[in-house]
Formats: structure tokens, sequence, C-alpha cells
């Protein structure tokens, strides 16, 4: 059976994404880098969203359909947020959190609606990784943690959402 990119593509884009985004809070990556990843994620995400929108059916597809859609618009305010503001990036906390939270939903139905118990186990802890990295992630810039939060909320997410893509080209293969 021939799998195509948009089949097994998140489950490189996905860590690839988190990646990125740990290491520009690091300071390693620079605005410029990630204001081109931004573009290059908006772009990926809106080809994705047309080229699979006829395979994206039944009840568990048309929930990451809808994750697609309201991703690619967090993305592309946090892409407009970089350009109109070039100092400061306030929409930039809003559109992690949405990646952070909306995937977390996400997991949590898909976990529910999958019969297999092996998937439904990695989707919830999945859900419930990247749920908890968000709000692990929010105690620094609430003013409870420093950067450790940040790092560890980063990298519970991204392990999380991780587990549940890789879980789900699995799946489907």
């Amino acid at each position: 059976m021939s799998r195509s990119l948009t089949d097994v593509g998140p489950a490189l884009l996905v860590p690839a994404a988190w990646t990125v985004t740990l290491l520009a809070h690091l300071g390693t990556v620079p605005r410029r880098t990630l204001f081109i990843a931004l573009c290059v994620m908006d772009v990926l995400l809106v080809v994705f969203a047309v080229v699979s929108r006829e395979e994206m059916t039944g009840p568990v597809l048309q929930i990451w359909q809808r994750v697609l859609l309201v991703g690619l618009v967090a993305t592309v305010a946090g892409t407009v947020d970089m350009v109109l503001d070039p100092t400061s990036d306030p929409v930039a906390l809003v559109t992690l959190l949405v990646w952070m939270v909306v995937p977390a939903v996400a997991y949590f139905l898909t976990g529910r609606a999958v019969e297999t118990v092996s998937y439904r186990r990695v989707y919830l802890v999945g859900g419930a990784l990247s749920l908890l990295g968000a709000l692990v992630y929010a105690l620094e810039p609430a003013g409870v943690a420093g950067e450790s939060a940040v790092v560890a909320g980063l990298a519970l997410v991204g392990v999380g959402q991780t587990a549940g893509i890789v879980t789900a080209v699995v799946q489907n293969g």
C-alpha cells in the first residue's frame, strides 16, 4: 500500500514544529528563522487542509479537520503579528496555547472514539501531556515560574502530541 505525504508528513512535522518552538524560546533559533518556519507552516496547513479535505470524513477525522482550521487561523495570526510588530509578539502566546490546548482536546475525543485499547491509551495520554504542558508553560507568563517551566511545558506538549500523531500514522497504516 502506498502512503502519501499527507499520511506520514504530520508524524515528522509535529515534532519538528515543537522542536523549533522550544529552540526559539531558548534563543537558539533566530526570529527570522522562526518567521520563515511560521510562513512554511501556514502554507503547509493550507495545502494539507485542501488536499486532505475529501479524505477527512467520519467523526474523528472531522475533529482533526477542525483542529487544522483553528490552528491555521492561530498560526496566520501569529505570523501577521510578527510582521506588524517586530519587537514584541502579543499574539504569540495565544497562538502557542491554541496549538497546545486544541489538539489536546482532539486527542481526548479521539481516544474516546477509538476501540483499540492501546491506541486509546496513547491518545488519552497524549492529550493529557499536551494539556499538562500547556499548564506548565503558562506558569512562566503568569509570573509563577521561570524558563524551566517553558522548557518543561514545551517538552511535555511535544512528547504528547508526537506520541498521538505517530499513533495515528501507525493506526491508519
